[in-house]
């Protein structure tokens, strides 16, 4: 499952720097999340930096990229080249 960024979003900047993936970039009107390159950190930390970092916790699970942590870890191994 990769994550998203809800309306909710204050435009903070603080969870850009911390995805390990660079999926997260500055939208038109907030922060978004590229599906394709979230894994959820899985690969580099144990639970997703972006929502340890977020002020107003608007970082869910987006409904719409269902992945298991298998489906994550062959995505990171995919963007990094390395072995979880």
């Amino acid at each position: 499952m990769a994550l998203m960024i809800t309306d909710d979003c204050i435009n903070c900047a603080v969870c850009e720097p911390e995805c390990p993936n660079e999926a997260i970039y500055e939208g038109e009107d907030i922060y978004e999340i590229d599906p394709m390159r979230c894994t959820e950190c899985v690969g580099h930390f144990d639970v997703p930096q972006c929502q340890l970092v977020c002020p107003v916790d608007c970082i869910p699970v987006n409904p719409g990229f269902q992945e298991s942590r298998e489906q994550l870890r062959s995505k990171y191994e995919a963007l990094t080249g390395m072995k979880a």
